[in-house]
This record gives structure tokens, sequence and C-alpha cells, in this order.
């Protein structure tokens, strides 16, 4: 089995790492402040307190060579580009890095970042696309299994809960994050009716993934 670190444990890093956990992928999760260590222990039995920016410290948690690292580190630029340097450095494959400024994902981009998101400025920004049709306005690629998608809530799951539209796709697929009026929500009931023009942000087998992007370009 593959074996993911997330960095970070943040909002973003938080329901990251808990969403690769649910799709039963072997997680290390790393953050230096103790309180997010004890949230995420109750989802991923290999948490960790370290500094990232210590190879030494990141050699002996084991992220080496792994495929992919996920960096969500928030408002630290300078922690943030040397824990990059670092995971480089212990030759680790696919470094997905979380930026904060256009010059941040620059850097990270000059530096081996395989890919540089911008979670908070995107998810604005890509509201506008929903003027397209119903379709995935974004995605991420994990690994050669692994996706995350957004999508914009179709006919076909309009008033269902949460729980039954991951049943649809046979619980491969876990809801990470929805948007309702402009406000993004990370601790979604599982029991919560999805809206007409609620965004969700799924992760899961890209399989299923597909299948739920083939339903909704059939609905668009």
């Amino acid at each position: 089995m593959k074996t993911y670190a997330v960095i970070g444990l943040g909002k973003f890093g938080f329901h990251i790492a808990k969403g690769l956990a649910e799709q039963g992928m072997d997680i290390i999760a790393i953050d230096n402040d103790p309180h997010k260590i004890q949230l995420i222990s109750d989802h991923i039995e290999d948490a960790l307190i370290l500094d990232s920016t210590d190879i030494k410290a990141l050699q002996e948690a084991g992220v080496v060579g792994l495929d992919t690292v996920i960096i969500s580190i928030g408002e630290n630029i300078e922690a943030s580009i040397l824990t990059l340097m670092a995971l480089k450095e212990l030759d680790n494959k696919t470094i997905i890095a979380k930026a904060i400024t256009l010059t941040h994902g620059e850097i990270l981009a000059r530096l081996g970042a395989f890919k540089v998101i911008y979670p908070e400025r995107e998810s604005a920004k890509k509201l506008v696309e929903n003027l397209v049709g119903n379709v995935v306005i974004d995605q991420i690629d994990f690994s050669s299994t692994i996706k995350i998608a957004k999508f914009t809530v179709t006919k076909s799951l309009m008033g269902k809960m949460v729980q039954e539209i991951e049943l649809m796709f046979e619980n491969e697929i876990h809801l990470i994050a929805c948007k309702t009026r402009d406000n993004w929500t990370f601790d979604v009931d599982k029991t919560y009716k999805v809206r007409e023009n609620d965004m969700l942000s799924f992760i899961g087998k890209k399989a299923f993934i597909e299948k739920l992007r083939n339903l909704t370009k059939e609905e668009s």
C-alpha cells in the first residue's frame, strides 16, 4: 500500500488527511502543534509532532521516498519553503504544496513542487465557472488511483443526504467539504441534504470520481 504524508494540519490539511484515511490509505500526519496532532489522532494512528523543516526528523518519521506528500502549512511561508526543500532532499516523489500568495507559489514551483494549490483564493475564483454548467470545476490527482474533485449539485443529487451520495458510489468517495451560500464547511454532517447550487468536494478512487463526473455531465 502506498503511504502519503500530510504536513500541516489546519482545516485544509486536517480534512485532506482524514479523507485519505477514510479511503484506507496509509497516512503519516505531521504538525508542530500538539493540539492539532491530538485532533487528527482520532482518525490516523501515525500522527507525529515534529518540525517539518528538520530533515533528520522527517527521515526518522519515515517521510522518505514517498509517492505523495501534501504540504499544507498555514501562514509560515519560510517553513513551507524549507519543508519542500527537505522533502526533495529525501527523494519524495510527488509533492503538492499549498501557497498563500502568488510569489510564494512561484517559489514553491521553482523549487520542484509537482503542483501548487491556492485553496482559499481558488474556492472563490472557481465559483464563476458554474456559469459553464454543472461539471467538475477543479481536481487534484494525488496518485494513479486517488483524486480530489469539486462538483456543483445536479438534479439527481439534490435533496440527498451526504451518506446517500457516498453509498451511490459504493462508499469509495467521501465528502471533505461543502460550499453553501458562499460559505465553505469542512465538518459536514452525513445526514445533511445537499441543495441546489451547493458545491461539493469529494476525495475518492479515480474510477468512482469519474462516475460522478459523468453523472453531472449528463445533467448539465
